[in-house]
């Protein structure tokens, strides 16, 4: 049976290039315990076999780093699925995918992801060109600085709020539903 060859680096600055100490492994360990205890090496250690490519932090760090594209396709695809199981307003898509309320919000709005297929509209009163349409409420609120309450008022009555013409639109139902 053929002893594997190994090199004793220091762990903390790990130079393939120069090792402490080159052997047969159960030796090297025996000699890295031994110089640990007495402390004659008081770094940590490791055994490496020769060849062995060098330890880079930046690279592995790179390597962990996750595509913020990466990350936003996979919310999505949390969303539609919940929202396939019967999740259909912010608060049950966030609270069943564990995503922030916020985030969900940016990608279903980003996205124009179909919540209920409805969404509330504002229209200017003196320009019928601005038309400013959102699913959330709280949306359209932080868009025309309302308040919610005067929203929902102003939506049962076709009524004005701020300049605008406030309306909720019914959407149609999905062919799945």
């Amino acid at each position: 049976m053929t002893e594997t060859q190994v090199l004793v680096i220091n762990a903390d600055r790990p130079d393939i290039d120069h090792p402490l100490a080159i052997g047969p492994e159960p030796e090297m360990f025996k000699l890295t315990q031994h110089n640990y205890k007495s402390g004659e090496w008081s770094f940590p250690v490791r055994l490496v076999k020769p060849g062995t490519k060098q330890w880079d932090d930046a690279t592995y760090l790179a390597s962990m780093k996750q595509d913020p594209k990466q990350g936003e396709r996979e919310d999505i695809k949390a969303i539609r699925q919940a929202h396939k199981h019967g999740k259909h307003t912010l608060r049950e898509l966030a609270d069943s995918t564990a995503i922030e309320l916020n985030r969900v919000k940016d990608l279903v709005h980003k996205y124009s992801l179909p919540l209920n297929n409805g969404y509330w509209r504002a229209e200017k009163y003196n320009n019928p060109d601005e038309v400013i349409a959102y699913q959330t409420l709280i949306r359209l609120c932080e868009k025309i600085d309302a308040p919610e309450f005067s929203i929902r008022q102003a939506s049962m009555s076709n009524g004005v709020v701020n300049g605008y013409y406030i309306s909720w639109v019914p959407g149609l139902k999905n062919k799945h539903d």
